[in-house]
């Protein structure tokens, strides 16, 4: 079995940043179904920063491999998110490392006053975990770090619904 190629797809690795709920809508889409463990996590209080390394499903690929009749594709994709004031858990225990997480959406709470940008991010999970970010300003940055793969389950994933 080999990797999948960007080449293959005529595509680049992404690389977006999110400034704005707007902007959040289209990283949240993409990371929708994005997978990790509690041990991809890191909280660098002194960088005011947090990270989180997935595997995310490319949606942006999907259309294209079923018109190919080609497998699904994951990647590997590193999210920071800046500016970071506090950070709270809940469903996810930093101790479990190997705790498997699976990313449903991201959704930011801004100040009610329009000159404040600060804001809580939360970062929602399956099976009702959840991560809350309180930033002191909007910035989200979502960059592809390996060539995509082929999905190991070889499915893409689906929702109640879908």
């Amino acid at each position: 079995m080999s990797d999948a190629r960007f080449e293959d797809a005529a595509e680049r690795p992404i690389r977006l940043r999110a400034e704005s709920a707007e902007d959040l809508e289209v990283v949240s889409a993409l990371l929708q179904d994005a997978a990790g463990v509690a041990g991809d996590l890191a909280w660098m209080r002194r960088k005011r920063r947090f990270a989180l390394f997935l595997n995310r499903f490319r949606w942006e690929d999907r259309e294209r491999a079923e018109k190919a009749g080609r497998p699904y594709e994951r990647v590997r994709c590193v999210a920071l998110v800046e500016n970071v004031e506090s950070v709270r858990a809940a469903g996810v225990d930093p101790s479990e490392r190997g705790q498997a997480l699976s990313v449903l959406r991201l959704e930011f709470a801004g100040s009610p006053d329009p000159e404040d940008p600060s804001g809580l991010l939360r970062i929602i999970l399956a099976g009702d975990g959840e991560i809350a970010i309180q930033v002191e300003a909007l910035e989200v940055r979502v960059e592809d770090v390996t060539r995509p793969y082929l999905a190991p389950s070889g499915k893409a994933p689906s929702h109640p619904g879908d």
